[in-house]
């Protein structure tokens, strides 16, 4: 493998839409990058050959529901608005499960969304429990991982899902977390642009830094906990579309004749602040379109083609989903200026690995990391 010099020019994988504005991309002998190599690996490891599917999926079920008989509800599965997340619902309905529907409001949903989980749920005739989250404390930490020039300001939304889908499915009596992450769609995203959203030390140190209210009520499990729930089997995490011939298009459109649902312009564009922070934020800061390992995973999944994604990428999200009003709204519903907002995108950028972490923890965890993929694999 020949990693690409930081000081040489541009280059673009071969194969998937994935370049050099991932720092640490590596280029094989043919031009295929690290990312969509390591993803087709996952695919065979992760993903079960079709004739296997069915009698795998329908072992999971059965097993979810022997072990939630007499129970009001038998998993629980966060719902967003959002095109996975909605179909896993719709799918545990039509496979006879009785989910409880968890909604994490961190007061930055769409309209849009908030219709979506209304149409598909009310539909459906499964419960919703939503967790609002204190604004003012969730405000502060949102603001803190910003003025700490990190990429992954999303870290606080999804450890506080994770804490609140494990802490409401221990009160309803069931380890079984339904979710709709997958590999099909999602295996491709650079760590250089992400970090571990499950490191709570990391958090409480951007918080200890750059916060001023105190954290009272926002959701938290500590790295220990969330592992020793997961090796005791009291958090059973189900990835239900590794189970299914997960189609992104097709589900969209299931879902729009089905249950009302409606299209809201991007990955995760259901909430507003992720819709700026993809695509407005990160592209400005750091110069990562996350649209490009999204669409990378698609191509190598053979659900576009390279050229449709080449083509997706040439279009300007700022333009089409009105991100200079998501700009405006994000500044005042922070309660800053345009100037603040300004400075932190002007400040130097900063990795992750700068602040207090668990990383040496979590990447020496590698037989942990593989033991928690073979368990959602066969729960």
């Amino acid at each position: 493998m020949i990693r690409q010099p930081s000081h040489l020019s541009y280059v673009q994988c071969n194969r998937c839409l994935m370049d050099t504005s991932d720092p640490e991309i590596i280029f094989d002998e043919y031009g295929n990058c690290n990312h969509c190599n390591r993803y087709f690996l996952r695919v065979r490891s992760e993903i079960r050959l079709p004739e296997e599917r069915a009698r795998a999926l329908s072992a999971v079920v059965n097993r979810i529901k022997d072990d939630g008989k007499n129970r009001e509800y038998d998993c629980v599965a966060g719902v967003s608005g959002g095109v996975d997340s909605t179909y896993v619902i719709y799918k545990l309905k039509e496979l006879g499960l009785r989910p409880l529907a968890i909604h994490f409001d961190n007061g930055w949903n769409s309209e849009l969304a908030v219709a979506n989980i209304k149409n598909a749920l009310d539909r459906l005739k499964i419960d919703l429990q939503t967790y609002v989250v204190d604004w003012e404390e969730f405000k502060d930490l949102q603001m803190s991982f910003l003025k700490a020039s990190v990429p992954n300001c999303e870290i606080p939304t999804d450890h506080a899902i994770t804490a609140t889908l494990i802490k409401t499915a221990r009160e309803v009596g069931t380890p079984y977390v339904i979710n709709g992450s997958n590999v099909v769609t999602e295996g491709i995203l650079p760590i250089s642009w992400v970090y571990y959203s499950h490191d709570l030390r990391h958090i409480r140190a951007l918080h200890n830094q750059f916060g001023t209210v105190p954290l009272k009520s926002f959701p938290t499990i500590s790295l220990f906990s969330f592992t020793a729930h997961i090796l005791t089997g009291r958090y059973r995490m189900v990835n239900l579309l590794n189970f299914l011939d997960y189609n992104k298009s097709e589900a969209i459109e299931k879902m729009k004749s089905e249950l009302g649902w409606q299209y809201y312009g991007g990955k995760h564009y259901e909430s507003i602040y992720t819709r700026w922070y993809q695509g407005y934020y990160l592209p400005k800061k750091f110069g990562f379109d996350k649209r490009r390992a999204h669409l990378s995973a698609l191509v190598c999944a053979g659900q576009i083609t390279r050229d449709e994604g080449l083509s997706e990428l040439e279009r300007d999200p700022y333009a089409d989903n009105n991100l200079a009003q998501d700009t405006d709204f994000v500044i005042k519903k922070f309660g800053i200026t345009q100037e603040t907002l300004q400075n932190i995108i002007d400040a130097p950028n900063k990795s992750h690995l700068e602040y207090s972490n668990s990383n040496r923890f979590i990447e020496g965890s590698s037989s942990l990391r593989n033991y928690i993929r073979n368990r959602a694999k066969q729960v």
